[in-house]
Formats: C-alpha cells, sequence, structure tokens
C-alpha cells in the first residue's frame, strides 16, 4: 500500500516531465535548455536528467555546488557533446529528445540553420515534417536532439508535429565520427573470419589487388548499380562535386552500396555517377558526413565498394548526385 501510495505522488510530476516541451537558447558554441528546480531536485537529479555532470552545471551559472537549489530556482543545463547531437544516429541506450527554436518575424529557415551549427536543411524539414523551406512566425520548430540514457528518460521523445523520431539503428552505438564506422550492422553484416581485411578477399592473397576483381564483377552487370536502385525516387535535386571513400565491408558480395551526404535525409536513396567513366551506382544514406578537416571538399563519401563499381582508382572522383 505505501508503494502504491508512493507511485501516486511521483506519477503527476513524471507526467508533466514527460509533456514538457524543450526550449533551446543560447548561441553557437554555448547552446543550453533552462531548467526551474522541482521539489527535492540537486543538481545530482537533474544532471542524470540531462545526462551532464552536475559538476559542469553548478559552475555554468556561476553557482557552487554544494549549496544546493532552491525550488523554483531556474538555472541554465549546458548542452554539449554528451548530451547534445544534430545527428541521426543514436547509441542504443539512449533517447533522443526534441529541442525547439521559436520562429522570428521575418526568420528563414537558412537563418535558423546558419544559427544552430548549419544543420542541414534536409534534416530540419524531415524533423518538421516541412515540405519546402517555408515556415511561419511563432511555430515550434525541431533544430536538434537532447541525448539521454533511456534509463533516465523523463521527457516524451515523440515531434510536436507526429513527424517520427529519425530512425534509430540500433546496431550503431556512437554516431558517427570516423568513416569506418558507418555501416549498420543489422544490414550488413561483419564478416565471421578474424583475419578479414578491411577489403573483403574473395581467394587468399593470390592477388595484388583483391578488391579489382569484385570491382570485375560489379562492373560486368551483377548488381546493376546496387540493389537499392528498386528505390530510387528522385525530387529533382543535383549537386556536382568531389566524392570521397570510406573503408566498408558491404558492397561486395550483396550489391548494398552506402553513402553519406548532407542534404538528403537518412534513409534517401541517391543516384551517383562518375563524370569521367559514366559508370552509375545508387547508394542509401546512412548519415552526414562528420564534421572533419577532411570533408570539407566532399559533397558526398562513398563506400569503396560502390567507388570501385564506378571505376574510381583514386580515394576522390567528381561525380553528379541525384535525389
Amino acid at each position: 500500500m505505501k508503494k502504491l501510495l508512493w507511485l501516486l505522488c511521483v506519477l503527476p510530476i513524471v507526467t508533466k516531465a514527460q509533456k514538457s516541451m524543450l526550449m533551446i537558447a543560447g548561441k553557437t558554441g554555448d547552446f543550453y535548455v533552462v531548467h526551474t528546480a522541482a521539489p527535492k531536485e540537486n543538481y545530482y537529479s537533474i544532471g542524470r536528467m540531462y545526462n551532464i555532470s552536475p559538476k559542469e552545471i553548478a559552475p555554468y551559472n556561476g553557482l557552487v555546488l554544494e549549496k544546493g537549489l532552491s525550488l523554483n530556482q531556474t538555472i541554465k543545463v549546458p548542452l554539449k557533446e554528451v548530451n547534445f547531437t544534430q545527428a541521426t544516429a543514436v547509441a542504443a541506450d539512449e533517447a533522443m529528445v526534441p529541442l525547439y527554436h521559436t520562429v522570428s518575424a521575418k526568420e528563414s529557415l537558412y537563418q535558423i540553420s546558419t544559427t544552430f551549427n548549419k544543420v542541414a536543411l534536409a534534416n530540419l524539414r524531415a524533423w518538421n515534417g516541412l515540405k519546402d523551406d517555408k515556415i511561419t512566425p511563432g511555430k515550434n520548430i525541431v533544430v536538434g536532439f537532447l541525448k539521454v540514457k533511456q534509463a533516465n528518460l523523463v521527457f516524451d521523445t515523440k515531434l510536436d508535429n507526429d513527424v517520427a523520431v529519425v530512425e534509430k539503428p540500433n546496431a550503431i552505438e556512437k554516431p558517427v565520427k570516423k568513416p569506418k564506422a558507418e555501416v549498420p550492422d543489422e544490414e550488413v553484416p561483419k564478416p565471421s573470419t578474424p583475419v578479414v581485411v578491411t577489403k573483403p578477399i574473395e581467394k587468399p592473397v593470390e592477388v595484388k589487388a583483391p578488391v579489382q576483381n569484385n570491382a570485375q564483377a560489379i562492373s560486368g552487370g551483377d548488381f546493376k548499380g546496387g540493389i537499392f536502385k528498386a528505390n530510387y525516387a528522385p525530387n529533382g535535386n543535383e549537386e556536382t562535386g568531389l566524392v570521397g571513400v570510406f573503408k566498408s565491408t558491404s558492397g561486395w558480395d550483396d550489391g548494398k552500396y552506402y553513402c553519406l551526404h548532407n542534404n538528403a535525409p537518412q534513409g534517401t536513396i541517391v543516384k551517383i555517377t562518375n563524370k569521367a567513366t559514366n559508370k552509375v551506382v545508387y547508394a542509401k544514406v546512412l548519415d552526414v558526413m562528420p564534421d572533419l578537416k577532411q570533408n570539407k571538399d566532399y559533397i558526398i563519401r562513398l563506400s569503396n565498394a560502390a567507388a570501385e563499381a564506378l571505376g574510381a582508382n583514386n580515394s576522390s572522383f567528381e561525380c553528379v548526385v541525384n535525389y
């Protein structure tokens, strides 16, 4: 009976927290959300709620950790790499809580993208169910996500406009940071043989460039551009520029080609044409390209199996991307 009464007392507080809309504030490099202290809350419970150390919350507000908080005291909770993301993948033990920004008068979607870390316009459209770049002043739109542990989740992860939160591939444990981590295990099983190198070898070491054997099979028409070709549904978008390549175990034997792209939403099938060879492949977008120096000249990163199917001999080449 005591346990039941305790649950009934706690439930209204949790329900209120779950329905609250988190608004992002601050500027690039210093984003935060404002939290009002509820009864019995302290730096540690708030830290668990927002997935950040209490030792960072107190000094961020010019306060002393040991003095605690007063009821209804408002504090700023910093959004940092550990608890803030604008990527489309999250660890299996984490949840993504939408962070909203209220559109001001004459503010464009491009200006909002610039304000919030130059987040891809395609992501803003996808998160907010937008068919174009038109937005209404006063509307709350999603500009990123609070990353929290599933075990400590008290906020509602459902987007306010009923658009589904981005798909979370369970096999990706961390947001993509390096090209070699971009292929989800659930779609592309890793080879079980421990001696397999980054490019699958069909025959043991007898060929100097084993990848070329696979490329020959692909260019011979076995996959005819890859198995995702059937799902290609272009919307009239086209880009021309350099392609970067990342290593993958996918595509060599199954025709599953993958890519990283900043403008097409996750899961989109894009068509890549090598301008030098006129060869074409169709690849599924896994995520955005990591914000790294080596990616600044590329419009897309492509799995090495797909690059070989395009007849590319170099680590980068010029292409046309349609989606």
